[in-house]
């Protein structure tokens, strides 16, 4: 039953329709060009699916996360255009109500389309007007693919176009991505191997530089430097994502802002900041919010500042790990899974090598987004999903790199005690120590006889006649030698 609305307009009864469409078959669906038929049982129209006949290239498709944030953009509009009278009231709720569904993830079986596709995302957001359109659709009763009495155009895409609305989702994606996902994660990591490093202070090792034996210091310090290289990675990430709070709503086709009403881009983000909890604000310039994506570009090398203290630490791991008898043998990692078809017993550091493999990734897609970004012509940059799409990668493998490297690697790692300390016994380094008290020379000699006669640093020393063994003793104090540790 319909009751008619402040403009004595009929309002329909909007019903409790559960997600979902029975039919089989085809219906028919048009847009500008004609006609084409579409499942039946899916809510996308005649735009989508010429997207999905058209571009059907590999089997990358459209993030997810980039419709939940379009479900965003939608409901922001809606409910703008809806308190200025645009929109009838009836018909902002009705959006804003599906677009909650879309958000919600309910509808992700209906945002079929492939990454490749239009550079301007025109496709992904037509599929997002499509859907929220025909479901609203069908929660007044009305006719699918009949566009009465939510256009898809008219209403859902009113005073928006895709060169400033998949831009904006794109910010919104991204930024949810990080802040949500990829940083907890990260940070969980680092208060790992914080506690490793607070547990292992007082244990003295021989440090490496140039791949050789180099002075002293404890297995904490070393740590402490993985700890404080991601919590400065995740300081970087956050810096670098806060030109993603721009938002490029309202500059419509190129930047002027042409059928959007005036104040539409404050308020339309505005409502996004309120829904996100995310300070997001509208550009002073949408010309260079569209006709460039610097922004993602600028995010994106935080991503990849990331992935380099990650790949450092992954290696200097597996590597400390490497043995058990034949290697360097001073980390104990666990035992996941069997490591060889061939050899039995065999067990690899395959949490190091998984991320070692992930910041490769991160790495390339990084120079993709790069040359992706500088290929912007006059008022748009026509790459938009390729960047999106690495982006979103890149924050997904970062976020679920980092939980599985923490709690299958780091936090079981242990340490051979008597390896480290075999270690600390041979090092030749420690005559380091002697130098300021016997000069550099002397000190050379001293390490260089003890290798070529297979002798301790000591015997050599004594035998020298430069000191005593009651001034190598004092002299010679590894744990003196790694000084205090790091506060």
């Amino acid at each position: 039953m319909n009751t008619p609305d402040a403009r004595g307009t009929d309002v329909p009864e909007i019903h409790d329709v559960p997600i979902g469409l029975h039919a089989t078959g085809t219906r028919r669906e048009t847009d500008s060009m004609g006609a084409v038929d579409v499942p039946a049982d899916r809510y996308w129209g005649a735009q989508t699916q010429r997207s999905l006949t058209h571009f059907s290239i590999g089997d990358d498709h459209m993030p997810k996360e980039v419709y939940h944030a379009y479900g965003h953009v939608k409901m922001a509009a809606a409910i703008v255009n809806g308190r200025a009278g645009r929109l009838p009231a009836w018909k902002a709720r009705l959006i804003e109500r599906v677009a909650d569904e879309v958000i919600a993830g309910e509808l992700d079986d209906h945002f079929p389309l492939y990454v490749w596709q239009t550079g301007s995302g025109t496709q992904s957001n037509m599929n997002t007007n499509e859907v929220i359109s025909n479901r609203a659709i069908q929660l007044v009763g009305g006719e699918l693919g009949s566009k009465t009495p939510v256009h898809p155009n008219d209403h859902v895409n009113m005073g928006q176009s895709s060169n400033d609305t998949f831009p904006t989702a794109m910010h919104i994606a991204a930024v949810k991505a990080v802040h949500e996902r990829l940083l907890p994660s990260v940070r969980a990591l680092q208060q790992a191997i914080t506690d490793k490093a607070e547990l292992w202070r007082d244990v003295v090792k021989i440090g490496r530089t140039h791949l050789e034996d180099a002075v002293p210091l404890t297995v904490g310090q070393e740590w402490s430097g993985y700890a404080r290289r991601l919590e400065q990675a995740c300081e970087r990430v956050v810096d670098s994502c806060a030109g993603l709070l721009e938002l490029a709503m309202g500059g419509t086709a190129v930047g002027t802002g042409l059928n959007a009403p005036e104040g539409f881009a404050e308020q339309v983000a505005e409502e996004i900041a309120r829904a996100t909890g995310i300070s997001f604000t509208t550009p002073r310039n949408k010309f260079a919010a569209q006709g460039g994506l610097d922004a993602m570009v600028g995010a994106s090398a935080g991503l990849r500042a990331l992935a380099v203290p990650l790949m450092k630490i992954a290696n200097d791991i597996r590597w400390l790990a490497s043995g058990p008898r034949c290697g360097l043998g001073e980390l104990v990692l666990p035992s996941n899974e069997p490591g060889s078809s061939i050899m039995p017993g065999k067990v690899n550091p395959t949490q190091c090598e998984a991320m070692v493999m992930v910041c490769i990734q991160v790495l390339s897609e990084d120079q993709a987004i790069a040359f992706a970004g500088s290929q912007g012509n006059f008022e748009l940059n026509a790459m938009r999903p390729v960047i999106i799409n690495n982006f979103l990668h890149m924050t997904g493998i970062l976020a679920d790199a980092c939980a599985k490297f923490r709690e299958y690697c780091v936090e079981g790692a242990e340490l051979d005690r008597k390896r480290i300390d075999e270690y600390v016994d041979r090092s030749l380094m420690l005559v380091t120590a002697l130098s300021p008290v016997i000069g550099y020379d002397k000190a050379s000699a001293i390490a260089h006889r003890a290798n070529d006669e297979g002798t301790t640093l000591r015997a050599a020393a004594l035998a020298s006649g430069y000191v005593s063994g009651e001034e190598f003793d004092r002299i010679v104090d590894p744990t003196a030698m790694a000084g205090p540790a790091p506060v």
